[in-house]
């Protein structure tokens, strides 16, 4: 543990010059989804692999059909050591509205908060300063001695555009990728004092479903009350998709879902989440989900059924008395365990077309999903990460949930066959992709301390 205490020093005696590598790497304007901004992308990606370079990794850019790849391998000193590969994304989100940034988004600066001190500037939470903590940890690892673990780094430059480059890559280089665990950063503490791993991220299937009726539309004072209204029978089937305690009634919707471990659950309680004031900060009071489950279950851990959106008959202003041919809905269902998308969309079609009645036919439209994914819990790389964390922090970390997917640790499950550990430390109020956007400077301090302690207890393994 000698060395660890040294890195841990070297963090805390150089964290002033870490931020001044943090403001230049903020201070590119690397947003992906714009072309006009290509090229700082590219100058992004090129400060990243000259820095790493210069810690000892062997870093290259990689050309891809869209913004580049950042890749960066370094080896332990000693043979047969645990190998993890480290995913952070170097891109950032467009600034607008640049009128409510108080100062220029690409000239980070430090600010003085109730909280404490906030480094203020786009990217500083996501993910920049975030892949800078693991950055830093590598820094004083290697500066006191040695890399305890294989070390590859994957930084992408298009996750905030949608990361189309990003299977093609992953597909062309898995040898090159593939390690015993994966590390992603692009999550958030559960609070300042907090420490969190992100353990379980929901699946999600969605479709789209038109109903049609007659062939035209129909003027309701001739027909209506003969003729069938597509609006009404989507409307009956949307309300027969949940019964009257909140549960989905689709047919085998519930398997694979398996109730939380006693041990997480009896954390969760522990947190102190207020439900109530988690509804009431939206202008809401009470919960509609399953009866029995907290709102934080119903949130991280349960399966759910939602409308996200419904169109039928006339919608413009004023009024025109009609019998819509056709209405369609958007509808979303988050996943858990081991629910399988396709079987989940396969069953809500049957029990739309089971729910037709006559002189009406449906017609369904995919627009995508995902399996759930959960890191197993009694994990080695999981034990040993909560004990590193906890040592930094003073508190046992909290094994969250995550309503949301991160669609990378799919991929690293499906196409590199790697468990991830999900472990980040952004705040609820970072205002990620808003202006102002933050990180606390005890989030980046703290969290190269924690990286350190974490690889230094990945490479005793």
């Amino acid at each position: 543990m000698a060395q660890l205490d040294a890195a841990l020093a070297k963090i805390d005696a150089n964290l002033d010059a870490a931020l001044q590598r943090l403001f230049a790497l903020v201070s590119i304007p690397s947003i992906s989804t714009d072309p006009a901004y290509a090229g700082d992308c590219q100058n992004a990606a090129e400060w990243l692999k000259d820095e790493l370079h210069s810690l000892g990794f062997e870093a290259s850019v990689r050309p891809t059909a869209g913004r580049p790849m950042v890749i960066a391998k370094a080896k332990a000193r000693r043979a047969n050591a645990p190998h993890v590969l480290f995913y952070g994304h170097y891109d950032v989100q467009p600034s607008d509205p640049l009128d409510l940034w108080k100062t220029p988004p690409f000239e980070p600066r430090l600010a003085d908060a109730p909280t404490g001190t906030q480094i203020v500037g786009r990217g500083t939470s996501d993910d920049k300063g975030q892949l800078m903590t693991f950055v830093e940890a590598c820094r004083a690892l290697k500066e006191t001695g040695d890399f305890p673990c294989d070390i590859t780094i994957l930084l992408e430059g298009e996750e905030e555009s949608g990361s189309h480059s990003l299977p093609a890559f992953l597909a062309e280089n898995r040898d090159e990728l593939r390690a015993d665990v994966a590390l992603i950063c692009d999550t958030s503490m559960l609070d300042r004092a907090t420490p969190a791993i992100t353990t379980m991220l929901r699946g999600i299937v969605t479709q789209e479903v038109v109903i049609k009726g007659a062939d035209r539309d129909l003027h309701s004072g001739l027909f209506g009350g003969a003729a069938v209204n597509p609006v009404h029978v989507l409307t009956k089937i949307i309300a027969d998709l949940h019964d009257e305690n909140g549960r989905v009634t689709l047919p085998g919707f519930y398997d694979g879902v398996a109730e939380l471990p006693a041990e997480i659950a009896a954390q969760w309680r522990e947190i102190g989440f207020d439900g109530a004031q988690f509804l009431k900060d939206v202008g809401l009071s009470v919960p509609v989900g399953e009866k029995g489950r907290s709102v934080l279950e119903m949130i991280w851990a349960r399966p759910t059924c939602e409308i996200n959106g419904i169109i039928g008959g006339y919608t413009g202003k004023g009024f025109k008395t009609v019998l819509p041919a056709q209405a369609s809905a958007k509808i979303s269902f988050r996943l858990v365990g081991a629910q399988d998308p396709e079987k989940i969309a396969a069953n809500f079609r049957a029990f739309v077309k089971a729910h037709l009645p006559a002189d009406c036919h449906a017609e369904f439209m995919a627009h995508g999903g995902s399996a759930a994914l959960q890191l197993p819990f009694d994990s080695a790389p999981l034990t040993r990460a909560r004990a590193a964390l906890h040592d930094e922090w003073g508190k046992e970390p909290v094994l969250i949930g995550s309503g949301g997917s991160i669609p990378i640790v799919g991929a690293f499950k499906r196409d590199l066959g790697m468990e991830s550990l999900m472990i980040g430390f952004g705040l609820e109020d970072d205002r990620i992709h808003s202006p102002n956007e933050k990180y606390e400077l005890s989030s980046f301090h703290k969290g190269a301390r924690s990286w350190a302690r974490i690889l230094t207890a990945l490479g005793a393994a």
